[in-house]
């Protein structure tokens, strides 16, 4: 498995930690939750031929060190992100999201379009569809502070994150996820214990009305858009991929992947990047 060599940089929301390979245009990559910018690694290691591809940690995820105080929901994500630019020098990206990163992106692109070159949403977070039914269970879980047990088990045994009760079915291929990828998502939560309580609060902040807020923004929205959902995920339905189609006017491309999983940016990743390298070239 290639490896990136991890950066930090300095922000008012805390030390950010990044992936990045590639020169020229940049393209920002936003994962969800449990994860961090370890999901973009075959994006990284594909399409830095054409993009500067950057992939940072979000709050309360990865290496990433939140600042003393600092809040951790997706509209504090907007912001450490527009911080992130500032700090790097970016001032125009191609944005690429999934998951809980799709609803922080959409935030981000209603508030700052100026910075956005393209917009690339995949199944995720999206108006008042979030959190998912089938979601709502681990929500559950980590409020009634279970969750140091449930990724110390999933990482004693990686069968337990593969398993349809924990994130299986977010893959189409969980088995073929290497134990050493499991690693590098779960293993940074319990570096210290202000970690773990930051996954925590970044799961107890979750609130719609944050998406819901842009709607009136996204319809205005004329940015460059392609909507590319799988068609087999149990948390964000395809029909979420018609409502941003519909509302965001700038969508120039919605585009199904059969069978796919809401993971299959590392699934079905030579699938994805073709259609990354041509609303890239068109959007250009």
């Amino acid at each position: 498995m290639t490896t990136f060599a991890k950066r930090t940089i300095q922000t008012p929301s805390g030390l950010i930690s990044y992936r990045e390979q590639g020169a020229g245009a940049v393209a920002l990559f936003v994962h969800g939750v449990l994860l961090n910018g370890q999901l973009w690694r075959h994006q990284l290691q594909d399409l830095s031929d054409c993009r500067r591809c950057i992939a940072p940690d979000l709050l309360a995820h990865g290496d990433t060190s939140a600042g003393p105080g600092q809040g951790v929901s997706f509209n504090d994500n907007v912001e450490m992100l527009k911080q992130f630019l500032d700090a790097l020098g970016i001032e125009k990206v191609d944005l690429v999201a999934n998951d809980s990163g799709g609803g922080i992106a959409q935030i981000f692109a209603a508030r700052y379009p100026h910075y956005l070159r393209s917009l690339t949403l995949t199944n995720g977070d999206t108006h008042d569809n979030w959190p998912p039914e089938a979601f709502k269970p681990f929500v559950a879980m980590v409020a009634a502070g279970g969750l140091r047990g449930a990724i110390e088990a999933m990482l004693a045994d990686k069968a337990n994150y593969r398993a349809p009760e924990a994130l299986g079915l977010a893959y189409e291929h969980p088995q073929a996820l290497p134990d050493e990828v499991i690693e590098g998502y779960l293993r940074p939560f319990l570096d210290n214990a202000q970690r773990l309580a930051e996954l925590e609060r970044f799961v107890g902040a979750f609130d719609n009305r944050q998406t819901v807020a842009i709607e009136a923004k996204l319809r205005e929205l004329n940015v460059p858009t392609l909507i590319a959902w799988g068609t087999d995920d149990i948390y964000f339905d395809v029909k979420w991929s018609h409502w941003l189609a519909e509302t965001i006017p700038g969508t120039t491309r919605r585009v199904e992947l059969k069978d796919a999983r809401i993971f299959f940016p590392e699934d079905r990743w030579l699938e994805f990047n073709v259609e990354l390298r041509r609303h890239w070239q068109v959007s250009a």
